[in-house]
């Protein structure tokens, strides 16, 4: 009865491993994903409260959060892919909605949806 009991000690202790070690390596693998976004959207919200964002065109708009995307290092997404909307007070309000696809082992991925906007 003891040796049986050793056993499954060893096998759940070794089933236990496996599924925390898949669990850790898949949050690193999905980790930089979620540090880009929240980079996007401080970008985004540092966009917008530039003093003359309100007078800017679009296309002011799209240079300006490429140069500072730039300088963040950010590549997921570009000034193009910005959604423009207006909000309260008819201020103006940039978005950005993109998925990033990242494969974890064999033919398993992570399909990962991430939305962001200036305004509240």
């Amino acid at each position: 009865m003891l040796a049986k009991q050793k056993v499954m000690t060893l096998l759940r202790f070794v089933i236990v491993t496996v599924i925390a070690l898949t669990l850790f390596l898949a949050a690193i693998k999905i980790a930089p994903n979620y540090i880009e976004f929240f980079s996007v959207k401080k970008v985004l919200v540092s966009t917008s409260k530039k003093p003359s964002f309100n007078s800017m065109t679009k296309a002011e708009i799209v240079q300006l959060f490429d140069q500072i995307a730039g300088t963040n290092y950010i590549t997921v997404v570009n000034g193009r892919d910005l959604i423009f909307t207006t909000g309260a007070n008819d201020s103006k309000v940039i978005g950005i909605q993109y998925e990033v696809v990242e494969p974890l082992i064999f033919n398993l991925s992570a399909l990962m949806d991430f939305e962001a906007s200036s305004g509240e």
